[in-house]
């Protein structure tokens, strides 16, 4: 898996000012295809990805064959698409739909004791399933079933809408579209170990929005973590909640909330909620939101206006295909979104920009100084938002690759202010470069303040729909 020189060694033509060791996924993927272009023998590779309730996801490309013999450049394409795909999409169960060798070294890697067992730990704990490879002819790979349930975009009636937040959390009282109020509340639930803090906190909040309007029809929320039929299944707002604790009484709070409210309660991850959000205020469809803060949470919207219930957790996807990226400290595995497009990403490029720190001083503030250093003209200070650029430029068509998106929101703490803009700038001269049809096609957008402080709330209380 290592031995891949080839495909991970394509220089990109937009070399980021404090990182000379990117490499771009996507044109790795170029130099495959053209591989497999002028390559006498190939063949079909069918990846199928199946999640709760029988929804299957394809991912379909195509392989240098080479005799049905392991080839190193094949092995690192394929395990880096299913990497991503597993953290897009979700799955407990994989099908490879190819060689028997491709499916044996998926197998290895996606193992108990494999390279890629934190991702396998993962995927038994949000699917409360046994994760399993199956290696199954092209032909056998179940077919297509995605979700048919429309959330999200209900502006009818009485509605609630909370986003939980690491410090606080936002409330919105929305009667037939419109916020009628809109507030926000200090808390501190990462730290809390007893589950009824989390609870009486959330109450109470629907109870102050309540108290706007006249009746009550449907509950929306929007949280950090991943949320399978409105129960949270890895969050780290619940993090200190002892495990027995957290599935007798965080897994079910949401539905027993809406038991207890007697109406309709829908609960999704917050990214998911970005991109209806901003779906919502651009009136867009097709949309990935890509929020750059503590770590990076995804959201999208697909081309019909549905939220798919897909994982979107790209904080642990590929983003950088060189064998000499920086290692997330959780996964342990190099190269993944978490290092590229939030705070971490400004930590990391700011020694090689010049950018010193306390030892003491948290992420946050580093960003908060680097934002202040560049507002006065510090050349050091802005390459770094302009090297995050470069990482969005060439990350933005390689996203294209597995989500049909005819425009991306980013926002978060990192996209703030003059940095924001920094960074698209950038990224739309890589794209008109290197990507013309991709600049033609993407729309690139920054939310407004408004929409930035009450729109995820808001959003979140579309969710639902209510039963006539």
């Amino acid at each position: 898996m290592n031995n891949s020189h080839y495909i991970q060694n394509q220089i990109p033509t937009f070399v980021p000012a404090l990182d000379a060791d990117f490499r771009p996924p996507i044109l790795a993927h170029r130099a495959y295809r053209e591989r497999v272009a002028q390559s006498a023998q190939t063949c079909p590779l069918v990846i199928g990805l199946e999640r709760e309730n029988g929804l299957v996801s394809r991912f379909e490309t195509t392989i240098v064959a080479a005799n049905g013999a392991p080839d190193p450049d094949t092995a690192y394409y394929v395990e880096r698409i299913v990497k991503f795909l597993l953290w897009a999409r979700g799955g407990f169960r994989l099908y490879m739909g190819g060689p028997a060798w491709v499916g044996d070294c998926i197998k290895s890697v996606y193992a108990r004791s494999g390279a890629r067992a934190f991702d396998v730990d993962l995927m038994q704990r949000v699917y409360e399933a046994p994760f399993e490879v199956l290696t199954v002819d092209a032909s056998a790979v179940p077919a297509e079933t995605e979700s048919e349930i429309a959330v999200g975009g209900h502006l009818d009636g009485c509605r609630i809408g909370f986003d939980l937040g690491a410090s606080d959390y936002k409330i919105a009282a929305v009667k037939d579209g419109m916020a009628v109020y809109c507030d926000e509340f200090p808390w501190n639930p990462k730290d809390m170990e007893d589950w009824t803090y989390h609870y009486n906190h959330i109450q109470s909040g629907l109870k102050r929005a309540a108290m706007r309007l006249p009746r009550v029809d449907a509950i929306g929320g929007s949280s950090a973590g991943v949320y399978i039929d409105d129960r949270p299944m890895v969050a780290s707002l619940f993090r200190a909640v002892p495990s027995s604790d957290f599935k007798q009484h965080v897994q079910p709070m949401f539905k027993r909330i809406g038991e207890e409210w007697g109406v309709p309660l829908r609960v999704i991850n917050d990214g998911d909620v970005t991109a209806l959000a901003g779906a919502l205020s651009l009136n867009k469809k097709a949309l990935l939101g890509v929020a750059m803060g503590s770590s990076e949470a995804v959201g999208y919207l697909s081309r019909d206006g549905r939220i798919t219930g897909w994982l979107n957790e790209l904080a642990f996807a590929p983003a950088d295909y060189s064998p000499r990226a920086a290692a997330d400290e959780w996964s342990r595995d190099i190269g993944v979104g978490a290092m590229y497009f939030n705070q971490q990403a400004v930590n990391k490029l700011a020694p090689a920009a010049g950018q010193a720190f306390p030892d003491s001083m948290g992420l946050p503030d580093r960003l908060k100084v680097v934002q202040r250093r560049m507002a006065v003209g510090e050349e050091g200070a802005r390459a770094i938002f302009e090297s995050i650029g470069v990482y969005l430029g060439y990350t933005i068509p390689y996203y294209r690759e597995f989500y049909d998106f005819d425009d991306l929101l980013i926002l978060g703490r990192v996209t703030s202010g003059e940095g924001g803009e920094i960074m698209l700038e950038k990224a739309r001269e890589v794209l008109k470069a290197e990507f013309p049809d991709v600049y033609e096609g993407v729309g690139l957008h920054i939310p407004d303040e408004k929409s930035k402080r009450v729109g995820q709330a808001v959003a979140a209380a579309s969710l639902p729909m209510i039963e006539m």
